[in-house]
């Protein structure tokens, strides 16, 4: 961060040092300056962040933390949006890969396709939020809306609500600002990528801009053909009172998607028949190998969401927030699973099993804060108190994929149906002989919550501060499905009418010691609430007749860790160790019987760097090693007791640098390593160790374009992006190149 005031006038060279985004706002702060009728002075108080600063994040979007991030005893990364745009992320789960420490589990079943993020050992799926609302619904994010990524690990709940046993995610969208500009894309590549995204902002008076942002998508998977997606998004947004003490941020959000989902492909033994001192990878196939049907498959997915935030700033001390949001979010597919559960894989063959979900979840959620500073003796305080109230109902009516010819164990008539194909050479074109029908009945899900919190950072003396945290939620949810008759095996299935009621407190507390002002250490203690049925009927976490009477999980974590700005606070260094336990986990004690006894730990640690380590030399990345074990399984999996947690790799690394040879030309590159991570609680199913490289060139024509050439997976590496816990891994994408034309006027 730099300052500078009206006797200080840098040339174009010295600018264009600090990158092109600097000598963009110096150009537009020399604008104003000259400016008819413009006032000289007002310069000294203008604030120009440049390159060497857009790595690096001083704080939070959400107002419940109460510190600078330096200041805040929890780790937080946040992604910013130049490692997304310069690292051609363009889903979350793209954008996340620069953290480490978080996998992506797969779908099957009761778990829906969607963004899947494991942070610290434990399914985040039910805790993503964007500008620090819940954002439920499964759904496959996009980042054209997106301006940066929080990333807050260890239980936090205090911070979210329910769920949150690993940390939480939120998403901060680009909102209107006091500038003209457009800017946007058009990028093509391998593997017929095509995209375009334009985001513009209009400032239509002294107190009123309008932002748009619009997104357009096609193209395959890399290294497997035969999957494809298309996309589009549109998100404008207006601000009222932009210079006002009153301020009202109206805003919607819409993507519609559609394409061929994949499953991957099967493990090389069927899970019965693995074990930990045998366990089982992907079958030795080809990464392009695809066992969907075209003449069946299919996905079709939509997103809406409308906000309003209106704030009132009653004095610099006190400050009124007031969120308000509805969506709706609609996840429509069949698609192929890769059965190999029967024995099939190892006589060359694999069950085309069909999964399927017809879903609509659509939530109400009104949050409200109150923001003060003030000062109790010497004690000065930055407080936040708040309440919120949310509401979430999901309706799924999944279809009935029926085969020509019952049966999972491969024959000739099931090969001849094509419920059945090679393993080494599947066709997705061959004509199927089932048929697809809706399922007469529906399973309706609703959620109600009611939370008040508090949130407290204490300045005692210049080095010491207290930061707490408390927050209580009343929570219920139910969930029924009437009886009906199977339309392909003509059983009659029974009724179901389950609820959970719970009502439960969570905690954030840390003592924060600063030896210097650039620097931190701390310890913190925090915990999560995870009742029966978080996920609402859209997630794997639902509301079954053997847990419905539940108590709610209960983790708790200890973190010890330090935070540094170095090199004139251009390059952020953080380091944590912490344990987590989860004394009451759910686990079966008979096969109709759950009970809150099992017992989980993760230990570990992690380091963080961000910022640049010269004006030309920007990094961003960290390393996190995790140490998980089940340690109590119940009566049941007791056999499983002392294995690793699914979905969490026991070492991973991220790596994004770029350097600035020249001001107009930069490269860049992307180092991505993660552990063998297993598939399930048995440690049976795995999917190998892998390391990823990518490569990025920009460079600048003028001060409205640049080109940037992006390369992912440069070495055209197999690897598994996710494990699933019965049936199939799914490999991540092949070599990529993209070719990006950025405009910005």
């Amino acid at each position: 961060m730099r300052r500078f005031s009206a006797a200080f006038r840098p040339n174009i060279l010295a600018t264009a040092l600090a990158g092109p985004a600097a000598a963009m706002a110096m150009q537009a702060v020399a604008q104003e300056a000259t400016a008819p009728g413009s006032a000289l002075p007002r310069l000294q108080d203008v604030t120009v962040k440049g390159a060497r600063d857009a790595y690096m994040v001083d704080s939070a979007q959400s107002p419940k933390f109460t510190a600078p991030l330096l200041d805040t005893p929890k780790s937080v990364t946040v992604v910013p949006g130049e490692v997304i745009r310069q690292s051609e992320s363009n889903s979350l789960q793209e954008a996340l890969r620069n953290t480490p420490g978080i996998t992506f589990g797969a779908a099957e079943g009761g778990t829906p396709i969607g963004d899947r993020p494991f942070i610290r050992g434990y399914d985040t799926m039910s805790s993503l939020f964007v500008d620090g609302v819940r954002d439920p619904g499964s759904q496959t994010r996009d980042t054209f809306n997106i301006d940066s990524v929080e990333v807050i690990k260890g239980p936090s709940s205090a911070y979210g609500g329910k769920g949150s046993a690993g940390g939480m995610i939120n998403t901060v969208s680009k909102q209107p600002r006091q500038e003209n500009f457009v800017e946007g894309s058009i990028g093509l590549g391998s593997a017929a990528y095509r995209r375009a995204t334009v985001d513009g902002n209009y400032v239509l008076g002294e107190n009123i801009a309008l932002r748009l942002n619009a997104m357009a998508y096609g193209g395959n998977a890399p290294g497997r053909e035969a999957v494809d997606g298309r996309a589009w998004g549109i998100a404008p947004s207006v601000t009222f009172g932009l210079s006002g003490p009153t301020r009202l941020t109206l805003s919607y959000y819409h993507l519609e998607g559609s394409g061929m989902p994949d499953y991957g492909i099967p493990y090389a033994r069927p899970f019965m028949q693995a074990s930990k001192a045998s366990p089982a990878g992907p079958a030795d196939v080809s990464r392009n190998t695809f066992y969907g049907l075209n003449d069946r498959d299919f996905r079709k997915a939509q997103t809406d969401i409308a906000t309003a935030i209106f704030e009132h700033r009653f004095s610099e001390r006190l400050t009124f927030r007031n969120t308000t949001r509805w969506g709706r979010v609609a996840n429509d597919y069949v698609v192929t699973i890769p059965d190999g559960s029967r024995g099939n894989v190892p006589r060359g063959m694999v069950h085309r099993g069909a999964r399927s979900r017809d879903s609509v979840t659509q939530t109400l959620i009104n949050q409200t804060d109150f923001a003060a500073k003030f000062e109790t003796g010497f004690l000065r305080h930055t407080a936040l108190f708040g309440f919120e109230f949310s509401g979430d109902d999901t309706r799924n009516t999944p279809y009935a994929v029926i085969q020509q010819v019952p049966g999972t164990t491969c024959n000739a008539a099931l090969v001849a149906s094509h419920d059945c194909t090679s393993l080494y050479n599947p066709n997705p074109g061959d004509t199927w002989g089932g048929r697809v029908g809706k399922r007469p009945a529906t399973t309706s899900t609703s959620t109600r919550e009611r939370a008040v919190y508090l949130f407290d950072t204490v300045e005692i003396t210049p080095r010491w501060r207290i930061n707490g945290g408390v927050r209580y939620d009343s929570y219920h949810t139910e969930s029924s499905t009437p009886a009906y008759r199977h339309p392909g095996t003509g059983r009659s299935m029974p009724s179901t009418n389950l609820s959970n009621d719970a009502n439960f407190f969570n905690y954030q507390a840390g003592v924060v010691y600063k030896p210097v002002d650039y620097g931190s250490i701390y310890v913190s203690y925090g915990t999560a609430s995870s009742p029966p049925g978080t996920a609402n009927g859209d997630g794997a976490d639902i509301l079954l007749a053997r847990n419905q009477n539940l108590a709610p999980e209960r983790t708790s974590a200890w973190e010890l860790g330090t935070k540094w700005d170095l090199l004139d606070r251009r390059l952020s260094l953080t380091g944590a160790v912490f344990v987590s336990n989860k004394d009451n986990a759910r686990v079966a004690v008979d096969a109709n019987t759950m009970e809150n006894v099992g017992k989980q730990k993760v230990k570990g640690f992690e380091l963080g760097f961000a910022g640049n380590v010269t004006d030309r030399w920007g990094v961003f990345g960290g390393y996190t090693y995790l140490h998980s074990e089940l340690e109590s399984n119940g009566p049941v999996n007791a056999v499983n007791d002392g294995n690793q947690f699914p979905n969490t790799p026991k070492n991973s690394f991220s790596l994004w640098t770029t350097y600035q040879l020249v001001p107009a030309f930069t490269l860049g590159g992307g180092a991505y390593y993660m552990d063998k991570v297993y598939g399930n609680a048995a440690n049976s199913l795995y999917v190998p160790s892998y390391w990823r490289f990518d490569a990025m060139a920009a460079y600048r024509v003028n001060k409205h374009l640049t080109l940037q050439l992006n390369v992912q997976n440069v070495f055209n590496r197999t690897y598994y992006a996710k494990a699933f816990a019965a049936h199939y891994a799914l490999p991540g994408p092949g070599r990529a190149g993209m070719l990006t034309a950025n405009f910005r006027f």
